[in-house]
C-alpha cells in the first residue's frame, strides 16, 4: 500500500474510531463503503434510498436512516448548510399552514411537538428545507416519504451529524 493511501485508510480510520467508542445504544450511524466520487467532508442524501451519507473519502462514508419528502413535496439539487440551531422553534411554511391552518403559527424549541427535534440546519437555495431532527411522538417516521421537503433525521443523529460538520458544507440531494 503506497505511504498516502496508508495515510488516508488511517484518517478514515480514525474518523470511524469515534464511532467505535460508541455504546451499542448511541451507535445508530454505520460507517460504510461510498465508492462514489464526493470531496470528503459531502452531505449525500439519497431519497429513494431514504438515507443521509457523510463522506469520509477514501471509498468511506458515515450512513444514517432519514425521512424525505412525501410525494410531490421532494426535491434534488445541491446546497450548503446556511444555518445551524440547537433546540430552535419552528414555524410552519405557508404550504404546511395551508394544508393544516388549526397548526400553531411557532411552536417553540425543545416543545415535544417541534417538528424540528433537537437540532437543525438550514440549507440555502431559496427554499425553506433544513436538516433536523425529529418529534419524540414521529420517530416512526424516518426512513419513510414524509415531509414537505425536509431531511428528518433521528435527534440522537442529527446530533451526531451536527457536530461533524459546519456552515458551509455541501449537500447534494439525489432520487437514486
Amino acid at each position: 500500500m503506497s505511504a498516502k493511501k496508508s495515510v488516508g485508510v488511517m484518517a478514515v480510520l480514525a474518523m470511524a474510531g469515534s464511532l467505535v467508542a460508541l455504546s451499542p445504544a448511541q451507535a445508530r450511524p454505520d460507517l460504510v463503503a461510498f465508492p462514489e466520487a464526493y470531496q470528503p467532508g459531502t452531505i449525500v442524501v439519497k431519497t429513494g434510498q431514504r438515507k443521509l451519507y457523510l463522506v469520509l473519502g477514501e471509498g468511506h462514508a458515515v450512513r444514517y436512516p432519514v425521512g424525505v419528502g412525501k410525494a410531490g413535496k421532494q426535491w434534488a439539487g445541491s446546497a450548503r448548510i446556511d444555518g445551524k440551531y440547537r433546540n430552535p422553534a419552528w414555524s410552519p411554511p405557508a404550504e404546511v399552514k395551508r394544508d393544516k391552518p388549526s397548526m400553531p403559527d411557532v411552536i417553540p424549541g425543545g416543545s415535544p411537538a417541534n417538528p424540528m427535534g433537537v437540532a437543525a440546519m438550514t440549507l440555502s437555495g431559496g427554499g425553506q428545507y433544513a436538516i433536523h431532527g425529529t418529534a419524540p411522538s414521529m420517530r416512526a417516521s424516518i426512513g419513510g416519504f414524509v415531509s414537505y421537503g425536509c431531511i428528518r433525521m433521528y435527534n440522537e443523529d442529527i446530533t451526531d451529524l451536527y457536530d461533524r460538520v459546519s456552515v458551509g458544507t455541501p449537500v447534494v440531494v439525489t432520487s437514486r
